[in-house]
């Protein structure tokens, strides 16, 4: 869905003199190098709390010189890396959420449920519980919650059950005695449907270890607070817990605040954002053909249209 994102943040890249455009989620730099191609005008700031991923873009975009400026940092620090660099607004941002390819790929990271790998899950290392931290010493109650909250896992108690029970005898370390446990813990009909059984556990261990929902939550309106007027925001996701943030985010901005009844409305009052799409674009059948890991996502984009008026 790239070309798409590059499509929809077009109308407010291009013949703007000076226009600047966020990567929130620089990862490997894939969107970031599109985005400077793409736009030979504008310039980059591009964010990552991952260091080896930083590096490793670095390299990748090294050719665009003083155009990219890359930033260790979590998104939700937006409006503190706008205010060093001196950046008053922006016209472009995107988001491109959930864990990297090279997170997925690296088997020493611990995301992928497929390999045995050191339960860490952390997308900056240097800082912050690992999820084998998590497992080990959160209290019953609170593992729980967040399977239930954030990855939806219906099995919560059994799984958190034979974790609590499992810990006692051994700490967790890594991935594959998680993936086995879990599989033992489930009754045969949750195995038969939705793919791998882990993958919900290690979903909201995930979420959990690096604070992703409650990042979003503070990201997602300093961006769109960061866009100049006719400025664009595209946001990626991959799982309907960010999904529905997104769009109850964008749908608060496009909707009016005037108390019911009144014969005019105020301009204080009036939207201000455009929706750019039609409920949450899809991928091609052609796009997950090509390559899988894009099944599940979800585009929303919108536009800022006035200025807040206090």
């Amino acid at each position: 869905m790239l070309q798409r994102c590059l499509d929809m943040l077009a109308p407010a890249l291009v013949e703007r003199p000076r226009a600047v455009v966020v990567d929130c989620t620089l990862g490997l730099g894939g969107h970031s190098e599109a985005l400077l191609a793409r736009f030979p005008e504008v310039r980059l700031v591009a964010l990552d709390r991952d260091k080896e991923a930083l590096r490793l873009s670095g390299e990748r975009l090294a050719a665009y010189g003083e155009r990219a400026t890359l930033v260790h940092a979590v998104y939700d620090e937006l409006p503190e890396v706008l205010d060093r660099l001196g950046i008053a607004r922006v016209q472009g941002v995107l988001f491109d959420l959930g864990v990297s390819s090279m997170q997925l790929d690296e088997a020493d990271r611990g995301f992928a449920y497929a390999q045995d790998a050191p339960l860490d899950m952390r997308m900056d290392q240097t800082t912050g519980m690992s999820a084998a931290e998590v497992l080990n010493t959160y209290p019953p109650g609170e593992l729980v919650r967040i399977l239930r909250a954030y990855g939806e896992e219906k099995q919560a108690k059994r799984i958190v059950s034979a974790v609590v029970r499992e810990r006692e005898k051994e700490p967790f370390a890594n991935s594959a005695r998680l993936v086995e446990l879990i599989r033992d813990s489930l009754p045969q009909a949750a195995k038969r449907t939705g793919g791998n059984p882990a993958k919900r556990t290690f979903q909201a261990l995930r979420i959990e270890v690096n604070g992703e929902l409650s990042v979003l939550e503070r990201a997602i309106p300093a961006a769109v607070k960061a866009l100049d007027v006719g400025g664009r925001i595209a946001v990626l996701s991959y799982h309907s817990l960010e999904d529905r943030l997104v769009k109850q985010v964008f749908a608060a901005g496009a909707a009016t605040t005037a108390p019911p009844g009144l014969p005019v409305v105020p301009e204080r009052y009036q939207p201000r954002l455009k929706l750019l799409t039609r409920g949450a674009e899809l991928p091609t059948e052609e796009e997950v053909a090509e390559n899988r890991r894009a099944a599940p996502a979800r585009l929303r984009g919108a536009e800022r249209i006035r200025e807040d008026i206090e």
